[in-house]
């Protein structure tokens, strides 16, 4: 099948495609499938790749409390290594297109309310056995279970029943919705052998590296798995990740040669570094944002006055000059940026305004106790110098807001998601139902500002539902007003992704689904 026919059968952020073409041309696509015997995996470089090399990168956001159990990833570190040994049923590829991956092909019925994923064969896992659409059926089980505490239960509450007839997998969802192969791209989505039921941490899947050493906030080991199925990928002969989360000590890991890769590059450093010959710099405008978190159900921030007064305090231009040096662009108290499709750029932008803020901590009522805000730089890079920006107008808005610096190692587990008042940081999601359902329906277990909105939730349903682009669009801008006006967000900017890497690396491609090219970056890149 032709690129050009791929694109024109799943590229769909067009506003002139819409949802009910994208069900009738992935029937089509199913159909070609079928007859051509064709496969919608990416074909990659293999032509030009070259195999063998020690790839060794350097990254941020990894603790000691960190699991390979795919559910429990929550930090930068655990899900670059998910992509490294794990695989899902679906991939979104640097275009935005969903591709196939585990399931070699997929289409809908009943307009999108049930889908059928064709289950490769002849696909290992790192203990040799094959794996089979019954360990399909029981990883999204497991990720069901609300007892997982998985990072995809949002995604999985729409699902009605799911069924494993042969060598097809089908999914039965309460609602229609087109977006569900992306859904099933989701990096906590890897496919174990028996769903992960007997041990879910082992690190076994069927990625094209396998597990070689496990030593949570310190390092992941990986060599490559000579039974994978797609010659395209894991051109290396090793893998591994340190963990180093100071800033510093990472950009001069990469310089000296340690490492030949690092995520999260200091915005105030990256030009530096572009200057250095052994060293280049990518950057991705995405879907990433630097947040601030309030939870809405825990005092002082039940106060919506006292929220809006803190929304009005951060003076975001001023954060993305001094803390991201340009490399992004301001926030608007939603998730939702343009590089989402059925973005709705008529909601009106938040400024900073002193005078709103001051009006709006008075009519809070506040009793002037200290407003605690938790921070590491584990968040974001730059996240300290965020927050001490932030403190300082708020301040000058009398709002008495204090920081508590918190260490690197646990934040993501002690801090995030615990604590009323936090930094934070999202990476985005493919499409926007994702982005709403894992950090904003009411029983998503990421929700971590604790917005539970009825009326929102029913949009939400609403919107998977709709078949006409402009409805949809138009139900999304409705939630995103409503998250800005109601919820306990405070996103003053979307991130550039900015890593480096060492130039005889090759086979780079920009990916604004993530930074590390998505995470795909020792499984898709080669040495010269």
């Amino acid at each position: 099948m032709s690129d050009k026919l791929h694109k024109y059968v799943w590229k769909f952020t067009s506003k002139k495609l819409s949802r009910r073409n994208v069900l009738a041309r992935a029937s089509a696509l199913a159909m070609f499938a079928a007859v051509a015997g064709f496969s919608a995996v990416d074909s990659g470089f293999a032509a030009e790749a070259k195999k063998g090399g020690d790839f060794v990168m350097g990254l941020k956001g990894g603790e000691s409390t960190n699991s390979l159990d795919p559910a429990l990833s929550t930090s930068h570190v655990t899900a670059k290594a998910l992509r490294t040994y794990g695989e899902t049923l679906t991939e979104v590829s640097p275009d935005g297109e969903v591709i196939a991956r585990l399931a070699e092909s997929f289409s809908p019925r009943d307009g999108g309310k049930s889908w059928d994923f064709q289950i490769r064969k002849g696909v290992k896992f790192h203990n040799g056995q094959e794996m089979t659409a019954e360990d399909v059926l029981k990883t999204m089980q497991r990720h069901s279970d609300e007892n997982t505490k998985s990072g995809a239960l949002g995604i999985m509450r729409g699902i009605e029943s799911m069924e494993v007839n042969g060598d097809t997998f089908t999914v039965h969802l309460s609602t229609p919705n087109a977006d569900l192969p992306f859904l099933m791209s989701d990096y906590h989505l890897v496919i174990q052998p028996n769903g992960g039921l007997d041990d879910p941490g082992a690190g076994i899947a069927t990625g094209p590296y396998k597990v070689t050493a496990d030593e949570p906030g310190l390092r992941y080991k990986f060599e490559r798995f000579e039974d994978y199925w797609d010659d395209s990928r894991g051109h290396y002969d090793s893998v591994e990740i340190i963990v180093i989360n100071d800033d510093t000590a990472r950009a001069n890991a990469l310089q000296s040669g340690i490492v030949h890769a690092i995520n999260l590059v200091s915005p105030k450093t990256a030009k530096l570094m572009a200057r250095n010959p052994a060293v280049k710099i990518e950057t991705t405008s995405g879907k990433g944002h630097y947040i601030f978190v309030m939870h809405v159900d825990t005092p002082p921030f039940d106060n919506k006055d006292l929220r809006m007064a803190l929304k009005h305090a951060v003076n975001r231009e001023e954060l993305v000059d001094k803390v991201l040096a340009g490399y992004g662009k301001v926030g608007n108290d939603t998730p939702i940026n343009e590089a989402y499709p059925l973005f709705d750029n008529t909601v009106p932008q938040r400024t900073f305004d002193l005078e709103k803020a001051k009006e709006y901590y008075e009519k809070s009522g506040h009793d002037g106790s200290p407003i605690i805000l938790h921070v590491s730089d584990a968040a974001f890079a730059g996240a300290l110098d965020a927050a001490q920006l932030f403190q300082q107008s708020a301040n000058a808005a009398g709002i008495p807001l204090q920081l508590k610096p918190e260490p690197a190692d646990g934040y993501w587990s002690e801090v995030w998601n615990k604590k009323p008042f936090a930094a934070s940081y999202w990476g985005g999601r493919p499409v926007q139902d994702q982005m709403w359902s894992v950090g904003y329906l009411s029983t998503a277990d990421w929700n971590d500002t604790r917005f539970k909105n009825a009326e929102f939730d029913a949009m939400l349903l609403e919107a998977r539902a709709e078949l006409d682009p402009e409805k949809r669009q138009e139900t999304y801008g409705k939630m995103a007003r409503l998250v800005r006006e109601e919820g306990g967000l405070i996103n003053p900017m979307f991130n550039q992704y900015i890593d480096g890497m060492a130039t005889n690396v090759d086979g780079w491609v920009t990916n604004p689904e993530g930074d590390m090219m998505n995470g795909f970056i020792a499984v898709k890149t080669w040495f010269e």
